[in-house]
């Protein structure tokens, strides 16, 4: 049987439940990772399962999202002027890190390897991406 993801588990659940009671006793103010540490007693990497396993819950079950803000941390919000702020953010975060991909290993690789179907595919598939993203942002 394939090992669980450990932002799965029944571990990542629990730390979800907690930093939502935290978050909801903190609102209508965020809080940022230091911060919920000292609050739910959890580890840095606990509140970083714990919010992944959050944001599913919080998907799966139509409540308002959570966003994170430099300014006020992570908080629950369904304004649409934060939504929309927080999406531009981390599309912005994630053309970054494409266009990273991109120049920094898949051009190289397509120059040592130019005919390899493989290659031109990627190069297509994130270019596209990029393109995409680009107009978003």
């Amino acid at each position: 049987m394939p090992r669980r993801s450990r932002r799965q588990g029944d571990a990542a659940r629990a730390h979800a439940e907690a930093i939502q009671r935290v978050l909801m006793e903190a609102r209508p103010a965020g809080l940022h990772t230091p911060q919920l540490v000292r609050a739910t007693e959890l580890t840095v990497s606990q509140v970083r399962s714990g919010l992944a396993m959050l944001r599913d819950i919080l998907a799966k079950r139509g409540w308002a999202p959570l966003v994170y803000t430099r300014a006020d941390g992570y908080q629950f919000t369904a304004d649409e002027n934060q939504l929309q702020a927080y999406e531009i953010a981390v599309i912005h975060e994630k053309l970054t890190e494409i266009r990273r991909l991109i120049t920094g290993t898949v051009t190289p690789h397509a120059a040592l390897a130019p005919d390899d179907k493989w290659v031109r595919h990627i190069v297509a598939q994130l270019n596209s991406v990029e393109s995409t993203l680009d107009l978003i942002a």
